[in-house]
């Protein structure tokens, strides 16, 4: 390691910490401890009653809040860096637990505990537990590939490679690896304890060595923090490096437990009841809109520890250069449930093009002093674009054609601008002809040289979320898309408007719909007229209408593999099936939704092989919900997502998914599955969700049986 890189055990050189909030609860003269205690488990407050308008999930949180002992969870005193020790004990205590409420307490609780000792360690907290050096669209890539990290422990450990090779195909798990060889590991002296922030300060500058002689400087920094780690610290430092922590723990729960933290030590303890409970609620859907709208904790924490919950939509803003979470569409069961639910209100139809979701930000140009003293704007610099992908990660590099073809097309008067759009491949004689997903998927995913393009490209704007200095996220989307129209002045191939048009009953909107199938697109989504841009809401607002809904199922589905078993026959020596999970949003876990093993080809058979080995674990995850009937031969953290067709849904006595709510003791499974493409550009916790499922066998049913439903809330992610 070299003198200049930053320490593991010492506090990382920062600004001077925020003060703490003004009503906060004074802290108590701590006892000197030999250890850091795990986490306090929730206590119920039984003298709760329960009031109109909360639900009974949140009084209950509320009530395990106001009876937290916050002082015992921490073992540190005041203003001196939080061990990250105790936070490893937060991550086991979530491991061991698969209740969302409960787990969002203890999150909320280790929080509290930061907040009210040592307000300057919230934020690297709070980055360790998502797992994150950077915000996502910084392109700052934590993850270590398994070889560095198995010599790097071989040698702070004092193993041979091989034998921590040998225990990593046993165990499954390189940080149970890590764990199990510092319990036996016998040191000369004893290192100073590793700290919250020092441990963040090691991964970020993991993250950002590059250049010669990287890979050794970074086996230098992992060295240092496996040896001074103790047993459950050094299991999270490796899962932490790999880019998976493994224990359940979603990120719209740490945010739910961010919130509620800042919240209680800023007054909110002195409530009860309801009070507290819509307090609590309300503190949430503030940091979930601010954090939708600037994807960063670097700006979302500070704010909090400044102004609070409610005022931290003034400070963290939507602005060029940070993406914004994408609003989504609900499907829908065919075109006359779509003219109903517009009951009325004005609408348009589009095509829903088959590419990948872009968000296009076009920054303000940085006036310049030339040697005459007159300013000039490189308006033609490819540095004013930004290019991001619906989970926030720079594709700028990807396209650089897109990012030339933006600047060309913008009207005069154009400062500033951030458009949704979908980039989609098209045939590279006349780039009229729209091409499906699969050849846009071969295009290189690094930098691109623009001589070296080979799948052409056009960008399909449909909305507008900001110009000229101005964020339109709460216009209605008329407003929205009179300034998309005015921002830019087509090019037939290369940068064209979504298209777009009025129906009023069902006759023309099925006929625009064969329309945009013939054009090569998916279908439609549907859009009400007067409806606001939602941030990472699947919203009522936005509807999908594709040409498979007339097939009986109402959208296809985005599954994550979970498990696989062995082949045999003309399969033997690769997977034969798999098992397919859906994500559940409420409960944090992947609940089985079907098994899939026909329809494939060799070629696919070998990807897919390929693509889950680096992610076979040795056992089903604690947020794993799946038939007992149903145990594959080999199980795997989830990583991979695919898009399937099915033929119906069905009630299921043995798969999980939406499990209870269409049937008690029952789940919904998929009928017939067939792969039609590997969904690259999302996250597992990007799936079709439990929700989706019920509300799509819903709609199935209506379809089948004429009758009425409820429709679902609009739901985060």
């Amino acid at each position: 390691m070299d003198d200049d890189s930053p320490g593991v055990n010492a506090e990382p050189k920062r600004e001077a910490p925020p003060p703490p909030p003004r009503s906060a609860s004074p802290v108590a003269e701590k006892k000197t401890v030999p250890a850091p205690k795990k986490p306090a488990l929730p206590t119920k407050n039984k003298n709760l009653e329960k009031v109109d308008g909360v639900g009974a999930g949140a009084l209950a949180a509320a009530g395990d809040h106001a009876a937290a002992d916050v002082d015992a969870a921490s073992t540190w005193a005041p203003s001196t860096p939080a061990p990250f020790a105790f936070l490893a004990d937060v991550f086991e205590s979530v491991a061991d637990d698969t209740k969302r409420l409960v787990i969002a307490h203890k999150l909320t609780t280790a929080f509290r505990a930061v907040i009210r000792t040592t307000p300057a360690d919230l934020l690297p907290a709070v980055c360790l537990c998502v797992n994150r050096v950077a915000p996502a669209h910084a392109g700052v890539e934590l993850g270590v590939g398994d070889a560095t990290l198995v010599r790097a422990l071989a040698e702070a450990t004092g193993r041979t490679e091989a034998r921590v090779k040998a225990e990593l195909a046993t165990e499954g798990d390189l940080g149970k690896v890590a764990a199990a060889a510092r319990a036996t590991q016998r040191t000369m002296f004893k290192m100073a304890p590793l700290t919250i922030a020092g441990v963040h300060a090691a991964f970020r500058a993991i993250a950002l060595t590059a250049g010669a002689g990287s890979a050794e400087k970074k086996r230098g920094l992992i060295k240092k923090l496996l040896a001074a780690a103790g047993e459950r610290e050094a299991g999270y430092i490796v899962r932490g490096l790999q880019g998976k922590l493994r224990i359940g723990l979603a990120e719209q729960t740490v945010l739910t437990a961010l919130a509620a933290a800042v919240e209680l030590e800023t007054g909110g303890a002195a409530l009860d009841g309801g009070a507290l409970a819509n307090r609590l609620e309300r503190a949430a859907a503030a940091v979930k809109r601010a954090y939708s709208q600037c994807p960063s904790y670097d700006e979302l924490v500070p704010a909090l520890l400044d102004v609070g919950c409610a005022r931290v939509g003034e400070r963290v803003t939507f602005t060029p250069g940070v993406p914004v979470k994408p609003m989504l569409a609900k499907p829908t069961a065919g075109v006359g449930e779509v003219l109903d639910r517009a009951a009325g209100g004005l609408i348009v139809a589009e095509y829903k093009y088959d590419g990948e979701r872009a968000q296009v930000h076009v920054l303000p140009a940085i006036e310049e002093q030339d040697g005459g003293g007159a300013s000039s704007s490189p308006s033609s610099s490819l540095s004013r674009v930004r290019i991001y992908s619906r989970n926030s990660e720079n594709t700028t590099g990807k396209y650089p054609d897109v990012a030339a073809a933006v600047l060309a097309a913008l009207a005069p008067g154009v400062t500033s601008l951030v458009l949704d759009c979908e980039v989609v491949a098209v045939d590279a004689a006349t780039r009229a002809q729209i091409q499906p997903f699969q050849i846009l998927s071969t295009r290189k995913r690094g930098d691109v040289a623009l001589d070296k393009i080979t799948v052409p490209v056009c960008l399909f704007p449909f909305d507008c979320l900001y110009k000229n200095g101005e964020p339109l996220l709460d216009a209605p989307l008329s407003e929205r898309r009179a300034a998309m129209r005015a921002s830019l002045v087509e090019t037939p191939g290369r940068v064209q408007l979504a298209i777009g048009a009025d129906c009023a009953d069902v006759d023309a909107m099925a006929a625009f719909l064969d329309e945009a199938v013939a054009a090569g697109t998916e279908g439609l989504i549907v859009k009400a007229l007067n409806s606001t841009y939602e941030p990472s809401r699947r919203s009522l607002h936005w509807l999908k209408l594709k040409k498979d809904y007339l097939d009986g199922v109402g959208d296809t589905f985005d599954v994550v593999v979970i498990g696989a078993w062995k082949g045999r026959g003309k399969r033997t020596g690769v997977y034969g099936a798999f098992l397919l999970a859906v994500y559940d949003d409420d409960k944090e876990e992947y609940q089985s939704i079907s098994k899939i093993g026909t329809g494939f080809s060799e070629v696919q058979l070998a990807e897919a092989e390929a693509a889950l080995a680096p992610h076979e674990i040795a056992g089903p995850r604690p947020y794993y919900a799946f038939p007992d009937s149903l145990a594959p031969d080999a199980w795997f953290a989830p990583h991979l997502v695919w898009e399937v067709k099915a033929a119906d849904l069905s009630v299921s006595p043995a798969h999980k998914a939406a499990f209870g709510c269409i049937e008690a003791g029952k789940g919904i499974s998929i009928r017939f599955p067939r792969l039609l493409r590997v969904r690259d550009d999302k996250r597992p916790e990007d799936a079709t969700s439990a929700d989706q499922v019920a509300d799509m066998y819903k709609r199935q049913t209506l379809a089948q049986k004429a009758g009425g439903g409820k429709d679902g809330d609009d739901d985060f992610y």
